[in-house]
């Protein structure tokens, strides 16, 4: 399998893992430290429900290999609160933040509240803000989002679509960028169920066809229950190898 993809979970500080995935005895502050044994990102999650303090980014960075790729889902004050409109000092304030993560700093999500409908002139100038030399990446969650023109707009700004994974919504298997982004939030049950192997390896046929096109492809799952995102993650990237 090339480096270039990245596959691993959405978050890794989930208590319901211990037993399941972390040993029974090991320290919480020794989670990421033996996840990044096995995985070579995460996507960090709980940045999206309050700000983390510099000294836990610098701790997460310094917790991890060199290799290690943090994706990082940007606050819902950005996208929930503001919605996207007079966001740029919140934004800029975030990124500060991020870049504590150094080199180990990967894409930012922008997971979009599934109420906001589409609008492309305020998506337009939410785009043409975003500063360049990050990797930015949209995750639409209204169906009116998924449309052509829309990929469009973001393929002008080179901005990575979200492309996701949940019961009875689904988002086209695309590139908008020189990288592409997928999540998985459980096919038939959102965050609890369990993908199977015929259904994994159906998605890794996609995902090495649309990996051709692209730079690098970063994979998260994000059905926590019962530690499925880890068996998931794994059971995909053994797959990834094979295509």
């Amino acid at each position: 399998m090339s480096a270039k993809y990245y596959v691993g979970c959405s978050g890794w500080h989930y208590e319901h893992w211990r037993g399941l995935y972390y040993p029974a005895g090991l320290a919480k502050a020794k989670w990421l430290s033996f996840y990044a044994q096995q995985f070579n990102t995460v996507e960090l999650n709980s940045s999206f429900y309050r700000l983390p303090s510099q000294k836990a980014f610098t701790t997460w960075r310094e917790s991890t290999p060199g290799n290690f790729l943090f994706a990082v889902k940007v606050s819902r004050f950005i996208t929930h609160i503001k919605k996207l409109r007079n966001s740029g000092f919140a934004v800029e304030n975030f990124l500060f933040l991020a870049t504590l993560l150094g080199g180990k700093l990967g894409p930012l999500l922008y997971q979009l509240p599934p109420s906001m409908k589409r609008n492309d002139e305020l998506l337009q100038s939410f785009l043409s803000s975003l500063p360049p030399e990050y990797q930015h990446v949209i995750e639409f969650r209204h169906k009116s989002w998924i449309y052509d023109a829309v990929f469009d707009m973001l393929r002008r700004h080179n901005i990575g679509l979200c492309v996701f994974d949940m019961p009875g919504f689904s988002c086209p298997l695309v590139a908008t960028s020189d990288f592409a982004y997928v999540r998985f939030h459980g096919s038939e049950g959102l965050y609890s169920s369990c993908y199977s192997t015929e259904e994994l390896s159906r998605w890794a046929q996609k995902i090495a066809r649309l990996g051709q096109s692209v730079e690098a492809t970063y994979i998260y799952f994000n059905n926590d229950a019962q530690a499925f995102a880890v068996e998931n993650a794994m059971t995909l990237r053994s797959l990834l190898k094979t295509v």
